[in-house]
């Protein structure tokens, strides 16, 4: 069972929202065509915030601006080490018939990944992740497993604390013992 998630109060954050994809949809009815935009956003505040929505109108500034509001409904908080800023571990999120994978990456090697991973990641913050996207291409799914993935992903401390061990052991680095610094000899006075 998946821990509850808590309530995040958006108005206290600076969220910006992206577009992943607009469609177009039309619906035949028995006087014509109906034409009407649904818009995929994404919206977080690139510190560790992001949530996606789905808005539908006769009209695209319409449809993002309903997006947008459903996507501030659910926005969720994503676990972002401070060194690299990147993911604690490597996870694979699923939704339907999409499957993304997301690999922590070392510093200096930026955002690896396709439009709508690459939507969700910058929202969130992470600078640094390898990732692929498996399975389907479409938009919709593709982001829901992003996000799915991105829900799956544990807090070093939190492990920590549910199995009874330190940070250090857990991370595998070994934290470094305050040395009193060795005594450099002064370097001798030059001839003149």
């Amino acid at each position: 069972m998946r821990a509850p998630i808590e309530k995040i109060d958006v108005a206290s954050l600076d969220l910006k929202d992206q577009v992943v994809s607009i469609n177009r949809v039309t619906k035949v009815v028995k006087g014509g065509k109906n034409l009407s935009f649904s818009a995929l956003v994404v919206v977080g505040d690139g510190a560790g915030y992001v949530g996606y929505g789905m808005g539908k109108a006769r009209e695209v500034a319409s449809a993002i601006k309903k997006g947008v509001e459903a996507a501030k409904k659910n926005v969720v908080r994503v676990p972002i080490t401070e060194k690299g800023a990147t993911v604690p571990h490597t996870v694979t999120g699923r939704f339907g018939s999409a499957s993304v994978l997301l690999k922590p990456a070392s510093e200096g090697t930026g955002v690896i990944a396709g439009g709508p991973v690459r939507a969700v990641i910058t929202a969130a913050g992470i600078q640094n992740i390898l990732t692929k996207s498996l399975g389907t291409t479409t938009a919709h799914n593709v982001v829901k497993a992003t996000v799915d993935a991105l829900l799956r992903l544990k807090a070093p401390e939190r492990v920590a604390k549910l199995r009874g061990k330190t940070l250090a052991e857990i991370t595998g680095v070994e934290e470094k013992k305050a040395e009193p610094a060795a005594v450099a000899p002064a370097p001798a006075p030059a001839e003149a």
